[in-house]
């Protein structure tokens, strides 16, 4: 049975469309909005309103790529939850007018999940495809999440370990914009942690029991930290750039690292897949392969465009909940807390 799924993400940032025909990906097109660097952050009100704008032509493009027509969608997946309100809005009303256009079913999918299952994406032109096994134990790192997933099939996850406050990535982003650097930050802090010594500052690792996260320490000591050394030194950033860049980014990853090897042991996956928008960290990745050859993991690492939003992994995820027969009605509401 072939079917074929046009996926819709909106969650945040990032407009995003994308064609799936089976787990094979057509198109995956995403626009991104550079209106908010200039804030620091993303603006929400500013966000839903680019997302108006960049929806329609965005999935024209995805069409034209894929080389089908709309009245060969099958069904439509669209990003339910968690995210910002007024982007899921966007990304849901266009998914219902869709399919009540188009008379297709409506699918309803968590993010986080999506992010998961990018690993299942399969491009035609690859001939071979290394997927994680069932069950496999999944770091998920990004912006606004971070958390530790045991996945026991495509849509039967249980979150075993998550951040209590921020995420990895919003300590990447605060402690980047503590420095004074754009948003987003942790692609600057990444590149620059490469030449700069890990070592060559210490900072605090929070004792958080279990198997979570909490960044909000980091990001506090970090501030403090520079207050201090930049009263006796106005020019102390500037002169340790690179240091401070790797010895932040040693800290986050071993904060993540610690607890994923303790994931493993205490269930004894060996099997590892890394997923969000941080996975895409060179430190991150690195920390991970040497832990596989320590601990005798297999890893999975996504290819950098399925790190990021995008639809792709809205439309995979859509594609074995079709399989399941889990469809949405016109009643679905976006959700800004979606739990799985």
């Amino acid at each position: 049975m072939s079917v074929t799924l046009l996926g819709i993400e909106s969650s945040c940032d990032d407009t995003s469309a994308a064609v799936l025909r089976n787990e094979y990906l057509l198109s995956n097109v995403i626009s991104g909005q550079k209106v908010h660097r200039s804030y620091g952050g993303v603006v929400p009100e500013l966000a839903s309103r680019a997302h108006q704008q960049h929806i329609i032509p965005v999935v024209d493009q995805a069409f034209g790529q894929a080389g089908v027509t709309r009245d060969q969608i099958d069904a439509v997946a669209f990003t339910q939850g968690p995210g910002l309100l007024g982007s899921l809005m966007v990304g849901t009303s266009f998914a219902k007018a869709f399919a009540l256009a188009q008379n297709t079913p409506l699918i309803g999918v968590n993010h986080l999940q999506a992010h998961i299952l990018a690993h299942f994406i399969k491009d035609p032109a690859d001939r071979e495809h290394d997927a994680p096994e069932f069950p496999f134990l999944c770091l998920l790192v990004s912006g606004g999440h971070t958390q530790l997933t045991v996945v026991r099939n495509y849509l039967e996850m249980e979150i075993i370990g998550e951040t209590i406050d921020d995420a990895a990535g919003e300590a990447f982003d605060k402690c980047g914009k503590i420095m004074d650097l754009p948003y987003p930050a942790g692609p600057i802090i990444d590149k620059n942690a490469r030449l700069g010594n890990p070592h060559a500052f210490e900072f605090t690792r929070p004792q958080i029991p279990e198997l979570h996260y909490s960044f909000s320490g980091l990001k506090t000591a970090f501030l403090y930290f520079l207050r201090d050394q930049v009263k006796a030194d106005q020019d102390f950033i500037q002169k340790n750039f690179q240091d401070l860049c790797a010895s932040l980014q040693h800290t986050i990853i071993d904060i993540l690292m610690d607890k994923l090897i303790r994931a493993s042991q205490q269930t004894g996956i060996r099997d590892i897949a890394i997923a969000g928008g941080v996975s895409a960290n060179s430190g991150l990745k690195q920390a991970v392969r040497t832990a596989a050859q320590q601990y005798n993991w297999k890893v999975h690492i996504p290819k950098f465009t399925y790190t990021m939003d995008n639809a792709a992994m809205i439309a995979m995820a859509g594609y074995y909940k079709y399989l399941n027969g889990e469809f949405a009605g016109m009643d679905a509401v976006p959700q800004a807390r979606f739990k799985y």
